[in-house]
């Protein structure tokens, strides 16, 4: 699985283009708008973009995703149906956190955890990692070795768990206990930041490193 990482919106939000080398089938992970920039990597690329991927309902990750999913006329995947809430709460996002309207859309399938979603001939795993939002879900490729893990992890951080609906707790056992089984070697895409593997957070990470949990 190839990947273009391009920074969107004023919060600096890391929008994935994926592909699978072999068709040049693509997908796009969480556009949260600059859509312009997006359609430009693409076609720089030569993909073809076959379908939106989301990880969770939060504006910085979705506010560009109905508009381009028209645009292309491709499906919106993602995330897991317990964020409905945020989608549907969209035209608020949009006042509260000063970003261009975005109207409520619906995707056009929610994801559960252990589905698997195809891109080109390359399969990505589904993972329901809740705690950030009740919903938020995480890709991973098992033949790369790499996880689009949206907002639950960060270089030396995790997620925000003072949202609606946010819980501490939960954010730390979708680290600790769905990601770490993973293996050290993934390497992870944040929502936001640069990359780090899961073997450098259990060893420095200041929320969830191993000798912090025991």
């Amino acid at each position: 699985m190839k990947y273009q990482i391009i920074p969107v919106t004023p919060f600096q939000q890391n929008c994935s283009v994926i592909w699978c080398e072999t068709t040049l089938k693509a997908a796009v992970v969480d556009p949260g708008g600059d859509i312009e920039r997006v359609l430009t990597e693409v076609n720089k690329l030569g993909l073809t973009v076959e379908k939106v991927l989301l990880t969770h309902g939060h504006i910085d990750h979705v506010g560009g995703a109905n508009k381009l999913a028209l645009h292309l006329n491709v499906p919106i995947i993602g995330p897991h149906i317990a964020d409905k809430f945020w989608l549907d709460s969209l035209p608020k996002q949009s006042q509260n956190f000063g970003f261009p309207a975005v109207e409520v859309f619906a995707p056009n399938q929610y994801l559960t955890d252990g589905e698997e979603v195809n891109v080109g001939e390359q399969s990505l795993s589904v993972i329901h990692c809740p705690g950030h939002t009740p919903g938020h879900i995480v890709f991973y490729s098992k033949v790369s070795g790499i996880a689009w893990v949206g907002d639950v992890l960060f270089r030396s951080s995790i997620g925000r768990t003072d949202f609606p609906q946010s819980n501490h707790q939960d954010l730390v056992n979708s680290i600790t206990q769905k990601l770490w089984p993973l293996g050290n070697h993934v390497s992870f895409i944040p929502g936001h930041g640069p990359m780090s593997t899961f073997a450098e957070e259990r060893e420095h990470n200041p929320f969830v490193a191993d000798q912090l949990l025991g």
